[in-house]
């Protein structure tokens, strides 16, 4: 038995005694036959950005082997936009790393995310999975190194109110209980997510926590550690698919949405990234951030406006991205600053071993911190397509190495104070601001899309599918209109109160 697996969550890895990126069809099949598993799932990612469920029992070991081998058709008319219906039959075939027993059924069942093919066995250009898989392949192949993402996945749990041990309003930030009333339930959904494979860092309670007609509100978050951005994505859409669970289950109702009301901490979906090489973070040199790391903030301070075109893809999603919300709104990057676009976190760069400061009977630790680097884009929400956010984001690193004045960028966009203060005014007025709409959005990426096109990663189908769904709001103006209208707000919130 591999050391490294004694304390994995997964029980088919612990099982199997291998990780998950070393599944085979075999494997699955015995974990199935030798652990009592009645029921097959097959789980994708649709238009919408929820996941879809096709349910099988297991009639025999050669039907089990079909199912494995062969996978299953679909209607794709019913499930994007694209495809039209004369021609909508689609294949999904498991992608047996994804496995994981649901923590949900009754009935024992094994479940595993699906890969899109078209009629003639090919993978779908325009699904989401294999956009993100051919962004990270073009990401390697220009630049020889490895993308890797992370999600801090923030959203909002709501209950009647108890009116014992209130919180502070907009104090919520890592609270415990019984201030925090959801810690349990937070606790049980990063288990389960664990349980799923996910690769979680930790969890906490959030800022937001407010009472509105006899609910609560409370914020909290789960944030996952740095993996390949196509294992990064799946355990999002699977840890998204928990929470809504779990909470159905117990009684609740969550909402991964940027904003719930006027005055309130809205939800963001902030993407963390690094960029590896033989196992070695790429984001630090000589104990400051690196030319490949200003090169990747670079590109996406180039694409900074098209991005939102995935990451933030409702109405909505502009009431958050507004000044004096810990939000962004201005195209810049800097260094512990959480009023700049792209941050780049505390990372442990002192040369001081902490942790034998507060605990004196330990002998010095020499541990390597700089793997702990990343970058953060701040700007996406829980409307994200998290595929198309996480393939639009290797784009933009991947760009930053395409461009000659990438340096010169990242110089030019770097601020290192917070520029919504009044004397720092000046430097506010050379920044570019994010877009304001989902129709300023839809401008942004037409104006750039060739860059997502190129290398084949984003197909024109899916760019054309994304601009004319976004340009259907027609809420250009909407931001303003609804600025003194709070009814107005929230007849637009509880429209798209459970997005993504």
């Amino acid at each position: 038995m591999n050391k490294e697996l004694i304390m994995n969550p997964n029980q088919l890895v612990a099982f199997l005694g291998k990780p998950c990126a070393e599944f085979t069809k075999e494997d699955i099949k015995q974990y199935i036959q030798q652990n009592g598993i009645r029921m097959v799932n097959f789980m994708y990612p649709a238009g919408d950005g929820r996941l879809k469920t096709l349910n099988f029992v297991i009639n025999n070991q050669a039907y089990l082997d079909a199912i494995l081998t062969c996978g299953e058709r679909v209607d794709g008319s019913s499930l994007f936009p694209f495809i039209e219906a004369g021609s909508s039959d689609l294949y999904v075939i498991p992608r047996f790393r994804t496995a994981f027993l649901d923590p949900f059924a009754e009935i024992p069942t094994l479940s595993m995310l699906c890969s899109f093919f078209n009629k003639d066995g090919e993978p779908l250009e325009s699904s989401p999975e294999h956009t993100l898989h051919k962004a990270c392949k073009t990401f390697n192949e220009v630049t020889g190194m490895e993308f890797q993402a992370m999600g801090e996945l923030e959203y909002y749990v709501i209950a009647p109110d108890t009116n014992m041990f209130e919180a502070t309003d907009q104090k919520g930030y890592h609270e415990s209980a019984p201030y925090a009333k959801f810690n349990d339930f937070r606790t049980q959904c990063m288990a389960y997510i664990a349980q799923a494979g996910g690769q979680i860092k930790y969890g906490h309670s959030e800022v937001g926590n407010f009472t509105l007609n006899g609910m609560i509100y409370e914020q909290n978050e789960i944030e996952f550690l740095p993996v390949n951005a196509e294992d990064a994505a799946d355990q999002l859409m699977i840890a998204k698919w928990i929470i809504r669970n779990l909470a159905y289950k117990q009684g609740y109702n969550i909402t991964f949405a940027p904003k719930i009301t006027t005055g309130k901490a809205g939800s963001g979906l902030h993407i963390h990234m690094r960029i590896m090489k033989d196992g070695q973070n790429q984001m630090l040199k000589e104990g400051v951030l690196s030319e490949t790391a200003r090169k990747a903030i670079a590109g996406m301070m180039e694409l900074a406006p098209s991005i939102t075109a995935f990451g933030n893809t409702n109405p909505t999603s502009y009431f958050r991205l507004v000044p004096h919300q810990e939000a962004p709104t201005n195209i810049c990057w800097g260094d512990r600053n959480r009023s700049v676009l792209v941050r780049v976190p505390l990372g442990w760069a002192a040369k001081t071993d902490m942790c034998m400061t507060t605990n004196p009977l330990e002998a010095e630790s020499h541990y390597d911190t700089t793997q702990k680097q990343t970058v953060e884009m701040r700007s996406p929400d829980g409307s994200a397509d998290l595929y198309q956010l996480i393939a639009g984001l290797a784009v933009a690193c991947r760009h930053g190495f395409e461009i000659e004045n990438a340096l010169d960028i990242a110089e030019k966009t770097y601020v290192n104070v917070n520029i919504h203060q009044k004397e720092n005014a000046d430097k506010l007025k050379t920044l570019t601001q994010l877009p304001d709409s989902c129709a300023a959005s839809a401008t942004c990426l037409q104006q750039q899309r060739e860059i997502f096109q190129k290398h084949n990663v984003f197909s024109p189908t899916m760019i054309d599918g994304i601009i004319s769904k976004l340009t259907s709001y027609n809420d250009l103006t909407l931001r303003n209109d609804l600025k003194d209208n709070p009814e107005g707000m929230l007849t637009l919130v509880n429209k798209y109160f459970h997005c993504g």
